[in-house]
């Protein structure tokens, strides 16, 4: 069984993260380079869309893989921030994921189906992270614990409160391995 109490935690302080930008009373602007925070949302939402569809395809019996070079591309992000709608569609529709992702925690995956290998492959500013089978049970690790925590400090990084470089961590998408 995976506990998934820590994986809502982190989606929760990403989503006040968004807030605390939305609300900041002034629009945050990226250093060059980096993303603004619907971008950041967007592809959030893209790699817990990945995730899920991982988790769905071990709990379905099928070939899973994981793989976030499409949540890196750009247009791809901005096709999602149109469809979502905006920040607000992007926050809802992140909460929902959250909710599904964390809905494969408790007796919903076997011990054996979270540790089935899941051929992975992780990019982070055009570096290769890991391309390599982990277990399942990594993918939800590696969103807990570096993942959206970074995301999360890039939001908090556009309006000053974060650590003001507005990079996620150099490691956003690793895996524990």
């Amino acid at each position: 069984m995976f506990d998934t109490t820590p994986l809502r935690e982190v989606y929760g302080s990403l989503l006040e993260a968004a807030a605390t930008v939305a609300d900041s009373g002034r629009p945050p602007t990226p250093a060059p380079g980096e993303w603004d925070a619907d971008q950041i949302l967007a592809h959030v939402c893209l790699v817990t869309a990945a995730a899920i569809t991982a988790a769905s395809a071990v709990a379905a019996g099928d070939h899973a893989t994981y793989d976030n070079r499409i949540a890196l591309d750009i247009w791809t992000i901005g096709r999602v921030i149109d469809l979502a709608g905006g920040r607000a569609g992007l926050c809802e529709r992140l909460r929902r994921q959250a909710e599904i992702l964390c809905g494969f925690g408790g007796p919903a995956l076997s011990d054996a189906e979270l540790d089935t290998l899941v051929p992975t492959r992780l990019l982070s500013a055009g570096t290769l992270l890991l391309d390599q089978a982990v277990p399942l049970r990594d993918l939800f690790l590696g969103l807990i614990d570096v993942e959206i925590p970074g995301h999360t400090r890039q939001l908090l990084a556009l309006c000053g409160n974060g650590d003001g470089t507005g990079r996620a961590d150099a490691r956003a998408g690793a895996v524990t391995a």
